[in-house]
């Protein structure tokens, strides 16, 4: 997996490639609340268009940061997902309580437009 970060319109982008498993989660997730702490931002979209897989734990990321920046006032969405991955955030009930949009233009709208 390999990430990197855009800030844009008070929102930060994780670009995220590959896999997102067990393996790689808690150096994901640590750079994830790093930056938000530098930044300041309290929105993010997961952009995953490049991803081919994502676990429990790539879940679990997902989800608590969705739910520290709740606390804080903040919106999470994610974006590009791929059939196999869209299924996964389905069944988890992750799209119940944040966008989960294969089109990056509804994601920003979802997060930006609250702003």
């Amino acid at each position: 997996m390999q990430y990197r970060f855009k800030k844009e319109g008070g929102i930060l982008y994780v670009q995220t490639e590959g896999e997102i498993d067990m393996s790689m989660c808690d150096e994901w997730r640590d750079a994830i609340d790093n930056e938000l702490g530098r930044s300041g931002l309290r929105n993010i979209v997961f952009d995953v268009t490049s991803v081919s897989f994502i676990d429990s734990s790539g879940l679990g990321v997902i989800l608590g940061r969705y739910r520290k920046l709740l606390a804080r006032g903040g919106k999470v969405a994610v974006k590009g997902a791929n059939e196999q991955v869209y299924k996964i955030l389905l069944l988890s009930g992750l799209a119940k309580i944040m966008e989960v949009s294969p089109a990056c233009k509804q994601a920003v709208n979802r997060v930006g437009g609250i702003l």
